[in-house]
């Protein structure tokens, strides 16, 4: 039940993003995987967020290590990569962008446990909800039914260097999927759903 929900959510946060996942061949699926959690199961603690980043909330629990992501079955005519990762439940259902990134070049197809945790080369980060441009870990409180962290990997056809820094996931998303007649940026997409709670 609760790893057909999490499909749901993956669904819903593509859909939001009002892009649809493409197949990249006949062969293979883009696909996006973690070897630090499993799609539908609980996050390890590490990967909370931790008081020395948020002092005043009791519920960062963790270290603040950000999950190995790697990804498969790149769509033809991809030329960067935008991410998101964003708790749909946070904020009384308003939600948290816990990290916004893009200009990903092509050729990279994974992060280190640990990686994305601080600004990097390998990504232009944007603004959290957090007001920052990389990796935030979930600070969930206790006594409620784990949230949903989902993260959404889009291969999209700019230029790893064409859109600035700073954006928030709205203004990226606008960058992407321009209002119609103007084409859609992006060629694919694949998700990952890791669930969290204060232990």
């Amino acid at each position: 039940m609760m790893v057909k929900r999490s499909l749901l959510l993956v669904g819903a946060a593509v859909l939001m993003l009002g892009l649809v996942g493409q197949v990249a061949n006949a062969a293979e699926v883009f696909a996006l995987t973690s070897t630090t959690f499993k799609d539908g199961t609980m996050l390890p603690k590490k990967v909370a967020n931790s008081t020395a980043n948020v002092p005043n909330n009791p519920n960062c629990v963790g270290e603040d290590v950000s999950p190995q992501l790697s990804w498969t079955g790149v769509p033809d005519g991809t030329k960067s990569f935008a991410i998101l990762m964003i708790d749909p439940e946070g904020r009384g259902g308003a939600g948290v962008n816990h990290w916004v990134a893009y200009g990903i070049p092509a050729s990279l197809t994974s992060f280190a446990e640990g990686e994305v945790s601080k600004p990097s080369e390998k990504y232009v980060g944007g603004k959290s909800t957090q007001g920052v441009g990389f990796f935030s870990g979930p600070c969930t409180p206790p006594g409620v039914s784990p949230h949903h962290y989902t993260f959404v990997l889009v291969a999209t056809d700019l230029d790893p260097k064409e859109l600035p820094p700073g954006l928030t996931k709205d203004e990226l998303v606008a960058k992407l999927v321009p209002p119609a007649p103007a084409a859609s940026h992006a060629k694919g997409t694949a998700g990952l759903v890791g669930l969290f709670v204060k232990p």
